[in-house]
Order: structure tokens, then C-alpha cells, then sequence
């Protein structure tokens, strides 16, 4: 919501590695314009097949720091999309028709949500609400059968039949981020905001109020054809370590092998309008933070993708270009800006035995791409069950492995503070990511 920072101070630092270290991919990005996809960020996706659909998020780029013209309602995506990234096809279908309440949410931007089996569960999200007249974090928990809307939408069907929703004020969530742990979803993280976003704070001109969940909020849901209701709830609160919002969110393997979750970065510090740097780690009902180790890249939420070695037992998180207070220039110099710009570079953080580092690829971007943006995987086997692009089966060939759709296409580093009109916008962009063993 908040991109409030104090003025710039650019602080030259050691030179940055930039050779492959230990990650064992040269990645190729190929960018695709698709006829009928405008641009999209900050938006919730599912897949079915080959078919992905994207809903929520915005239209616009980064927002602006007025008011009045920040989320603007006219900007929100209003629209059910499917699309088909090898074919290069588009399928829309309009929220009108939908419940109202159901209507509102699916438009707003920065939802938590999670994709198991067949379905698409979204909590929260934030945007313009005509039934609450003002801009809201929605108190709301929605569920989606995604093959069936899929086709729905496709063939110009009613997709109400694959929509339920429910009310509760603890779904009342957004910028935080949502994963699943055995049969238990985790939502991690986030705030609720309420009324118009300004950067001069709360007690200014309409006003809002905001709240940090400071929490990981665990539960469990219904079973698939019965009413949509939460069967389970418990929290667990730390005032420090999940006080954070727009960050990312990867599952991760501990040193015995077991899945875990990660919460990498994010906003913003209690003492200063800058990112955290620590990670903390989640395993169940019990968190740890990641002693040793500060991130210096891909401080805000941005395209990412988790790898694993089982052979090697080693991971890799690559983050996708994004917002970070340091970045490299041209001659290979870390670059430190407190303005938090945008960035071009691709990061990894490397995890074997405990023992993490951070390091940049080669490979970047050709402009200020994969904030808000979602790396989507390839359809096939490069991935295991738990989300991770696997090391060993990939081969030595030029594997697909996946999609970066959309995200905010900045013109600069900085832009927030500037006036210009066109400062930012949603990217029309679908990236295609190759990666080639090394």
C-alpha cells in the first residue's frame, strides 16, 4: 500500500558476485505480447492443464501518492480472465452478474491465496467497495472450482455454480501471502487496511486505519461439496517476525527433508520505512528466524520460483527482478538506495545444510519487470508435489519452465514520487523462463 521513504542516499558498496556460483541454470527470458491481454499485477492465479486464469489485481502500474488518485476503482480488473500462454489466447468474462459481494472482492488487488487440487481459495484483498461505499480490506473467504469456471468462461457460461463465498472477519487480510502445510492452509502475514491510501499517514485528509496481522493464521476447510465453512482455526502472533506485508512466501526443505515455508523480506520495519532483511522460517505450529543471514535483494513481493537438488540436497529461490533497496550498476557495484527502486536483476538465495547465501546471475531483465508479478510453472513433470522445480530430472536441454504474467512495468528506478502520468503500468508482457543446466 505504503511507499513512503526518505530521500535518496546511495551508498557504494563491494563489488557483487555475478558469476552462476552454485546454481546450476543459465535462464533465457522470452518475452511474448498475446493480442487481448493488456496487462495485469498484484492479481491471483490457479491453472488447469494449460490454461491459466488470473483474477483480481489491477490494471494501472504503481500507485500514486495522492489520494485521490491512488487504487482508483476504474482501474481495478473487473474481468475473469483464461489464458493460454503457448497458443497465445484469451478468454474474458466479466464479474456483472456475479453476487455482489462476490463481485467486489474478485476485483480487489493483493489477495492471499492458494491453489489445492481443483481449487482456487482467495481470502481478503483490497479495493473500492460499492457496498461499503470506501476503499476495504474484504472480511471474506472465497472458493473456486477452477476446471469448471475455466470452461465456463470459455464456452460463456454462468460461472456462479463454481463460486462460493463466506464472511469472516479473520479472512479480513491483504499483502500477506498463503500456503499449505499438510491438510492445514497458512495464511502468513499481511495487514487490513481500511479507507484511502495516503502516504502522509492515518490522521490525514479522509484518513484510514491499518493493522498488521502479526500473525500466521492457520485453518483447515470443508470438504469439496459441502458448504464452505472453516473447520479449524489457530493463530500463532509475533509482533516482530510476522509484522510484514508484500513479501514472498516459498516452501523450502529443512535439513531432514521436510517441507517447510519461508517468509523472505517484506514491509515495513517498525522503526524505519524500509524493508526487513531476515527470514523466518515455519514448520507447523512452531517458527524459527533464519540467524546469520540478511536478504539483500527482491525486498517486496516479485515473480520467484523455488528449486531443489534431492540428489545434493540443496535449494535455490530465484526472485524475478522486483523492488529492493540494493541493486548492482552497470559496472557490477552493489548500489545501495533507500528509496527502494525497482530492479532488473535476478537474485538466488542458495540453501544447503543449514547454511544460506545470496547471489546475482548474469541474466537480467531488459527493464524494471517482476514486481508484483506471478511465476507460473510449465505444465509437465519438472516439478515434485510440493511446488519445487526439480534439479536432477530436468536434463541438460532448454526446459520451459514456466511463465512470469504481467506484474508493474516501472519507466525508471524511482518513480513514486514523480508526477508523471505514465511513471508505471501494468505489464502486458508474458515472459517465457528457460532454464538450461549449466
Amino acid at each position: 500500500m505504503r511507499l513512503l521513504f526518505s530521500l535518496l542516499f546511495i551508498i557504494s558498496m563491494q563489488p557483487v558476485t555475478r558469476a552462476q556460483e552454485g546454481f546450476p541454470f543459465q535462464i533465457q527470458l522470452d518475452p511474448v505480447i498475446i493480442p487481448s491481454f493488456a496487462g495485469l499485477q498484484s492479481y491471483a492465479w490457479a491453472k488447469s492443464g494449460e490454461l491459466i486464469l488470473l483474477i483480481g489485481g489491477r490494471t494501472d502500474g504503481l500507485h500514486k501518492k495522492q489520494p485521490f488518485a491512488a487504487f482508483n476503482k476504474n482501474d481495478n480488473n473487473k474481468w475473469l480472465i483464461v489464458l493460454d500462454p503457448e497458443k497465445e489466447k484469451v478468454w474474458k468474462r466479466s464479474l456483472d452478474g456475479l453476487p455482489p459481494g462476490i463481485t467486489q472482492q474478485l476485483q480487489s488487488t493483493n489477495m492471499e491465496y492458494y491453489q489445492d487440487g481443483n481449487e482456487l481459495i482467495l481470502a481478503g484483498g483490497y479495493g473500492y467497495s460499492e457496498l461499503a461505499k470506501d476503499h476495504i480490506t474484504h472480511p471474506y473467504l472465497i472458493r473456486i472450482q477452477v476446471k469448471e469456471l475455466i470452461r465456463a468462461i470459455i464456452d460463456e457460461k454462468d460461472p456462479a455454480a463454481f463460486v462460493s463465498q463466506i464472511k469472516d472477519e479473520r479472512m479480513a487480510v491483504t499483502g500477506g501471502r498463503m500456503q499449505k502445510l499438510g491438510d492445514a492452509y497458512y495464511l502468513a502475514g499481511g495487514h487490513r487496511f481500511d479507507g484511502r491510501y495516503n502516504p502522509d499517514g492515518p490522521d490525514h485528509g479522509p484518513g484510514f486505519s491499518q493493522q498488521y496481522t502479526n500473525q500466521v493464521r492457520k485453518f483447515r476447510l470443508s470438504a469439496t461439496g459441502f458448504p464452505l465453512s472453516i473447520t479449524s482455526y489457530s493463530a500463532i502472533t509475533d509482533t516482530t517476525l510476522f509484522h510484514r506485508r508484500d513479501y514472498n512466501l516459498l516452501p523450502q526443505y529443512d535439513e531432514a527433508g521436510k517441507k517447510m515455508l519461508t517468509i523472505f523480506s517484506g514491509v515495513f520495519r517498525p522503526d524505519k520505512d524500509l524493508p526487513f532483511t531476515n527470514l523466518t522460517d515455519i514448520k507447523g505450529s512452531s517458527y524459527q528466524e533464519v540467524k546469520g543471514f540478511n536478504q539483500q535483494f527482491s525486498h517486496y513481493h516479485a515473480a520467484c520460483v523455488p528449486v531443489y537438488d534431492a540428489k545434493n540436497k540443496t535449494g535455490w529461490s530465484v526472485f524475478f527482478g522486483g523492488i529492493a533497496v540494493q541493486y548492482a550498476d552497470s559496472t557490477g557495484n552493489i548500489q545501495s538506495d533507500q528509496n527502494v527502486p525497482f530492479a532488473k536483476h535476478i537474485s538466488v538465495i542458495e540453501r544447503k545444510e543449514g547454511r544460506l547465501k545470496e547471489y546475482l546471475l548474469p541474466e537480467k531483465f531488459s527493464g524494471y519487470f517482476g514486481a508484483a508479478a506471478e511465476f507460473i510453472p510449465a505444465t509437465g513433470n519438472l516439478y515434485n508435489e510440493d511446488g519445487f522445480f526439480l534439479a536432477n530430472v530436468s536434463g541438460r536441454n532448454k526446459k520451459l519452465a514456466g511463465y512470469i504474467i504481467g506484474g508493474i512495468d516501472s519507466r525508471a528506478p524511482n518513480v513514486f514520487w514523480g508526477n508523471a502520468p505514465d511513471g508505471s503500468r501494468a505489464s502486458p508482457v508474458v515472459w517465457k523462463v528457460y532454464f538450461s543446466k549449466t
